[in-house]
């Protein structure tokens, strides 16, 4: 009756507070990423802790808000020129419809269609401004348990450590793993997402894309996206050079896209990744599969944990009990 209670309690708790685990989620990555320099500077350099825990803050809120800026600075006056001249936008977008259906016989524009994404666009504004407002309240949230997090670390550790029912070796096991995984997806996937917006910002300058920086940033988001990737930027942009009857500059991005911009990734993972944390590329891409439609953005850094901590909870469980308790029934039974 007790154990039930305590599962039921659990549930209940998890299901009204579900739409803040991103919050939590995400205080807890940023614990184990600054928990190493944080206890330096409060222990051996002896800083105050509530100050250095505010300084922390204040240091994640640049990094976070910065791109969030930059993704408003860059792409908001492209959206306010095409809103303002709808009629010139519907002319290119014909225009370059009829280009694509004399090259292929495929219709790629029509009124209808358009009709259907308007309404579209406008049926998910109010999705956008909940998830905006649902966003600014996991980041306040976020930021409020890492305060906490950090001043109360060690004390926080300790009942932790008492409190999970786990021989030693595999506390020790599971507390590496976590620290492995979040590292190496919370700093190497927006260190991928980087270098392949890089990449792509130099491809799009070389080959003479107009606005080499927006369509760059927007190629480093789009990498964090499973399977399609950066293809979702540097397809369309390939077609519509072919479009304009830029043929050449078509072909050599479609060509440096596919061979450099593509393969970037694997290489960033073997040669810079690798030393962050040896993750295997299957666990991190079904690892964002499951955590974008779980936990949303926060997904690409616990959705391959939450992978790696089932492959591990197996050897724990195997470690726990197997040893221990079917071998020597094997045994006894010979």
């Amino acid at each position: 009756m007790l154990l039930a209670l305590i599962i039921l309690i659990g549930v209940l708790m998890l299901k009204h507070f579900y739409v803040f685990l991103p919050g939590v989620l995400g205080a807890i990555t940023l614990y184990i990423l600054s928990r190493k320099s944080y206890l330096k500077l409060t222990e051996k350099r002896k800083w105050s802790p509530g100050w250095t825990a505010l300084l922390y803050i204040l240091a994640y809120t640049i990094l976070i808000c910065l791109p969030v800026y930059l993704a408003v600075v860059l792409v908001t006056p492209k959206l306010v020129a095409l809103f303002n001249n709808p009629v010139q936008l519907l002319v290119a977008v014909k225009s370059f419809s009829q280009k694509i259906q004399e090259a292929t016989g495929i219709e790629f524009f029509n009124t209808e269609a358009l009709k259907n994404a308007t309404k579209q666009i406008a049926g998910s504004l109010p999705l956008f401004l909940s998830g905006t407002a649902n966003f600014i309240t996991n980041l306040i949230l976020m930021f409020f348990v890492l305060y906490y997090m950090l001043v109360h670390g060690i004390e926080m550790e300790k009942y932790l450590n008492d409190f999970i029912p786990l021989k030693e070796k595999n506390r020790a096991m599971l507390s590496a793993e976590t620290d492995i995984m979040i590292r190496a997806n919370a700093i190497g996937i927006p260190l991928l997402a980087l270098i392949q917006g890089l990449v792509g910002a130099l491809g799009y300058a070389i080959f003479g894309v107009g606005d080499f920086a927006l369509w760059g940033f927007l190629t480093g988001v789009a990498s964090l996206i499973p399977i399609i990737g950066t293809g979702l930027i540097w397809v369309p942009l390939t077609v519509y050079l072919f479009a304009i009857d830029h043929v050449w500059q078509g072909v050599g991005l479609g060509i440096y896209s596919l061979v450099v911009l593509t393969n970037i990734d694997y290489v960033a993972r073997i040669t810079v990744l690798r030393k962050i944390g040896n993750v295997h590329p299957v666990i991190t891409i079904f690892g964002v599969i499951v955590g974008l439609s779980m936990f949303g953005f926060l997904g690409l850094v616990f959705g391959p944990l939450l992978i790696t901590y089932f492959i591990v909870l197996i050897r724990i469980y195997r470690n726990e009990f197997n040893a221990e308790s079917i071998i020597p029934l094997h045994h006894k039974s010979e």
